[in-house]
């Protein structure tokens, strides 16, 4: 298990001997447990590294070792705090609130799924909490890096890797 260390105050996130800056969400970083969905807080802790999501023609996937997928038309994750799918990757439309993976911007390019609030996932405590590329603006609550910096990481993270959120 390797660490990919985010430290909020200073902007910063490390993986071996890599050190890049990253954005974290607008509202800063809140507790883990004290997380609420639409806060814009990144969640503090350490969050197992699920997968990945690749939008089709605007990144290669070789070399990446974690499991991952090609987002699709129609992808969606659930922030319905009603849906019995929250937190979950979802189709849309949909009758209850989701966000689509595909957007008109390039921040879901790359999309590195954290398992925070998702063993079970409880409404109302954050959904979407992902590592993505950088939005030129903080974020709604994920940590988001550069391209390039993304492109180069992507490859050296594996299955059982986690990402520490640190103040």
């Amino acid at each position: 298990m390797t660490i990919v260390r985010v430290e909020c105050g200073a902007g910063r996130l490390s993986f071996s001997d890599i050190v890049i800056p990253c954005t974290i969400g607008r509202g800063g970083a809140c507790a883990g447990e004290d997380k609420q969905e639409g806060d814009g807080c990144t969640p503090l802790g350490t969050w197992p590294i699920r997968g990945v999501l690749l939008r089709p023609g605007k990144v290669e996937a070789a070399r990446i070792r974690l499991p991952w997928r090609w987002v699709r038309a129609g992808d969606g994750w659930s922030d319905g705090v009603d849906d019995p799918a929250y937190n979950r990757p979802v189709r849309l439309p949909r009758t209850f609130s989701a966000e689509s993976l595909i957007r008109e911007d390039d921040a879901y390019d790359v999309i590195v799924v954290l398992g925070h609030n998702d063993a079970p996932p409880v409404p109302g405590q954050g959904s979407a909490i992902f590592f993505h590329l950088s939005e030129e603006r903080p974020t709604a609550g994920c940590v988001a890096v550069e391209r390039t910096d993304m492109l180069r990481l992507l490859p050296l993270l594996a299955p059982g890797d986690v990402m520490e959120i640190l103040p």
